[in-house]
């Protein structure tokens, strides 16, 4: 149970399912806020999109916390690297994740029409800002990033912010927008009624058929005109964690040897066209929930395709290919892994039984009565 091959496995699939969880649970919350000024024309409908996220968005943030703590301590070759060559964008992202709290208590300080479209704006700011470079993000992990190590680890990361906006990296990011979008949406058809809710399911339509075209897009993009990446020395799976210790290659179409090698792969992105389909059949039969776990479906589907296509690889090195970050000499000691599984196996049950008594507590939605009768308490 603790190999050191099994915990390091055990570890990517660990971040995976927290990157995974962090996009569902904190997305919906990013998604309404990037809808309200499109599903919501009035300030009431406004106050209900943002009160249905109202009471939840801050415990949301605890799989944000938990995905970069993850990193922090099972792959801190990743984490120094990502951290430091994406500096600028995790800084714009923060920035904006600001305007989240600060809009949603600023807006309703004072009743001007002025007032609060600014701080509106602001909230769809905060919620369409972060999943666009967060999709960049992975898009350059999958072309590979220029970084390289010296003898002594020290890592040189040679590119630049401008350098990260390149047309693949883009189109991830829009894809990343629209799976978000579409999280929000199917939240906003559970938690509303009325008006809202109806526009909500117009957007439902829209984002399940044009995120799965996107989505398309982008492997056809990535399987036959992205150059991949290559073991061309020995895996040893309990070696050192050195990322020096192994050479690789680039080649044509390497993102999609795992797809070729292990047909079962092909279930993973399967899961955004099942996803898709369930978010409409939702629609249709107005069973907002079904077209919510579609919509999750399909984000876990986007993200696990993009490490399945990855695998071994957690980052890899545009300039110097040698130095690519890879599951098997990224992570942390097995001590280090052995003692963090201890402590998640015990932890992360209890988040999610303490999230799941949070959301049935809050279970129903919300009315434009409910904001009216309590509109000194609620945003």
């Amino acid at each position: 149970m603790f190999d050191y091959e099994i915990l390091r496995i055990l570890w990517w699939a660990v971040l995976g399912v927290l990157l995974i969880g962090f996009a569902v649970m904190d997305g919906f919350d990013m998604g309404s806020l990037a809808l309200l000024p499109f599903v919501a024309k009035t300030d009431n409908e406004r106050r209900i999109v943002i009160n249905t996220i109202g009471p939840v968005w801050e415990g949301n943030q605890v799989w944000l916390l938990l995905g970069a703590g993850a990193i922090f301590a099972a792959w801190p070759y990743l984490y120094a690297v990502a951290f430091s060559g994406f500096y600028f964008a995790m800084l714009i992202v923060l920035l904006t994740l600001i305007l989240r709290p600060v809009g949603m208590k600023f807006r309703s300080k004072m009743p001007g029409i002025g007032w609060r479209a600014f701080w509106d704006w602001c909230l769809f700011a905060g919620g369409s800002v972060p999943p666009v470079i967060f999709g960049v993000a992975f898009g350059n992990a999958l072309e590979g990033v220029p970084f390289s190590f010296d003898s002594s680890l020290r890592m040189t990361y040679s590119g630049s912010f401008f350098a990260l906006l390149n047309p693949f990296a883009l189109l991830c990011g829009i894809l990343s927008l629209g799976m978000i979008l579409l999280q929000g949406a199917t939240w906003l058809a559970v938690k509303t009624e009325a008006s809202v809710q109806r526009r909500a399911r117009q957007t439902i339509v829209a984002l399940a058929m044009g995120v799965p075209l996107l989505f398309a897009v982008g492997g056809i993009w990535s399987g036959g005109f992205i150059d991949g990446y290559h073991y061309a020395s020995t895996i040893n799976p309990e070696g050192p964690s050195n990322p020096l210790y192994k050479t690789v290659t680039r080649a044509s179409g390497a993102l999609m040897d795992n797809f070729s090698n292990y047909p079962i792969a092909w279930l993973v992105p399967a899961l955004v066209i099942l996803g898709a389909a369930l978010a409409l059949i939702g629609v249709a039969r107005r069973r907002p929930i079904v077209s919510f776990i579609g919509s999750s479906l399909v984000i876990a589907g986007t993200v696990a395709t993009a490490g399945v296509a990855l695998f071994p690889f957690l980052l890899p090195s545009s300039t110097v290919p040698n130095a690519s970050l890879t599951v098997w000499d990224a992570s942390s000691s097995r001590t280090t892994l052995i003692l963090m599984t201890l402590v998640t196996a015990v932890f992360l049950p209890i988040i999610l039984v303490y999230t799941s008594w949070v959301y049935h507590v809050l279970r129903g939605p919300v009315t434009a009565q409910h904001v009216k009768d309590r509109g000194d308490s609620l945003y």
